[in-house]
């Protein structure tokens, strides 16, 4: 039964990350048409973009978190690890469940800024929301890392991994940025 749930669990995660990798990209779209000096294609866009992010959200973003919510929590259970959370041989365990925190944290982020564009309220532009969409990425390494090392004592290196990786996705964004401005013709 174990590993029917893991496995489960396991699958509910992929297409949460689904939604977390692709989600973000639709508010950035969403955000970005709002300069479109055309009022009829900025509207036809908007609408367009609200409801694919209401789909997506509601169809597969929040029924993937709670599944995997759920089928994790019994996946601590049926698996024993829950005593051995704060013994030495689930540190590893502890320190995931924090960036998992961390990663439901984001995700009801992206549901506020969903109910603020749907309200037409953009308080972030295209390029911020860029970083942002990044987070999961981060989240993601950083999980899968100490899901499959299970290694606390790796932490100094799992650190400086994800830094590295903060870095290279920090200078991509800004390539990317200069990239799209030389080819529109716009100055920085």
């Amino acid at each position: 039964m174990y590993y029917y749930i893991k496995a489960l669990h396991i699958i509910f995660i992929v297409t949460w990350f689904a939604g977390l990798f692709y989600f973000p990209r639709l508010l950035i779209y969403n955000a970005e048409i709002q300069t479109e000096p055309d009022a009829n294609i900025k509207s036809a866009m908007t609408r367009q973009y609200l409801l694919m992010m209401k789909r997506l959200w509601y169809g597969i973003t929040v029924p993937s978190a709670i599944m995997t919510l759920i089928l994790g929590s019994l996946t601590l259970h049926f698996g024993h690890w829950a005593p051995h959370l704060f013994d030495g041989t689930g540190t590893w365990l502890l320190i995931k469940l924090g960036f998992v925190i961390l990663l439901y944290i984001y995700f009801f982020s992206l549901g506020k800024i969903f109910k603020q564009q749907s309200k037409g309220i953009f308080k972030y532009s295209g390029n911020q929301l860029r970083f942002y969409n990044e987070v999961a990425t981060v989240f993601l390494f950083a999980i899968v890392f100490l899901a499959t090392v299970k290694s606390a004592g790796s932490l100094l290196y799992g650190l400086g991994g994800l830094i590295l990786l903060i870095l290279i996705l920090v200078t991509a964004i800004k390539i990317y940025k200069k990239v799209r401005e030389k080819k529109s013709g716009k100055q920085p």
